[in-house]
């Protein structure tokens, strides 16, 4: 993978709850008679409470906003991953030449629409902008094993705009099953796109597998990237791993379910455990 500067990172926060005020409302006869036992406990002196001035207790509280620091503190440590992994500190460079390329619009005879979002795909990949642009802070890291590199985004985004983009990426497989991009010399590269399992984790997710064919270093190539993402409330998680040795699904699989955990730690106000709470 070669790498080039490009502008930051744009990236996600978490799952909205309330807890609902229950109120009783007391029995009444068709003369208008009090109810029994509510006449009862006046007559003792006890005064019924008044529904609708109770304060739930127990309920879930609203999530905190995702800040700047909370979201470089929701990021990955090497402590979250297996498998000898190790942090680098320039991920925001990272770009792969393969992933760049003009999809061939003519072999989309029935949906031209359908090369427009296999392109979207593609630039997205290159350029990190998987689920759009954040609307609030956002943070990345990286990590290395020989050859295979797996890259982690955290931000905050506007609700509405994420859900709209992890249902876009769901329908990928199908829209751009298999496809051919040209890059800029001309060679031609096959890109297959299928769907991929995710941990059950957050409020909802995607995941595609996704490979390009083609030539690197004068010789044949194929990248193969794990992509999952994940939100919780109005942040999101996104992981993408793989490389020209092949895919990293499970490393992919243990970031999601770190990298969830702790921004839900960061969204309720904690601070996330410098060792992983589960490893699998």
């Amino acid at each position: 993978m070669s790498r080039r500067p490009s502008h930051p990172v744009r990236l996600l926060a978490s799952a909205l709850a309330a807890g609902a005020l229950l109120t009783t409302a007391a029995c009444s006869d068709g003369g208008g008679s009090e109810n029994a036992s509510d006449t009862a406990a006046e007559q003792a002196g006890v005064a019924r409470p008044d529904a609708a001035k109770q304060t739930p207790t127990g309920s879930p509280s609203a999530p905190a906003a995702l800040t700047e620091a909370g979201a470089k503190a929701a990021l990955l440590t090497e402590a979250d991953l297996e498998g000898g992994w190790n942090q680098v500190q320039d991920a925001d460079k990272w770009r792969d030449r393969l992933l760049v390329g003009k999809v061939d619009v003519a072999a989309f005879l029935t949906a031209k629409s359908s090369a427009t979002d296999c392109q979207a795909l593609l630039d997205a990949l290159y350029d990190d902008g998987l689920l759009g642009d954040p609307s609030g802070p956002s943070a990345l890291t990286g990590f290395e094993q020989g050859d295979s590199r797996l890259l982690e985004q955290v931000a905050g985004y506007d609700r509405a705009g994420l859900d709209a983009r992890l249902k876009w990426l769901r329908t990928l497989p199908d829209t751009c099953d298999e496809f051919t991009a040209t890059g800029s010399g001309g060679a031609e590269r096959t890109v297959q796109v299928t769907e991929a399992s995710v941990p059950d984790v957050g409020d909802a997710r995607a995941g595609l597998r996704v490979s390009v064919q083609g030539n690197a270093d004068g010789g044949p190539a194929t990248l193969t990237l794990d992509v999952a993402a994940v939100r919780v409330d109005t942040s999101a998680v996104i992981v993408m791993g793989g490389g020209l040795e092949g895919g990293q699904t499970d490393s992919v699989a243990q970031a999601v379910r770190q990298g969830t955990e702790r921004l839900k730690t960061v969204l309720d106000g904690g601070t996330p455990s410098p060792q992983p709470t589960t490893m699998d």
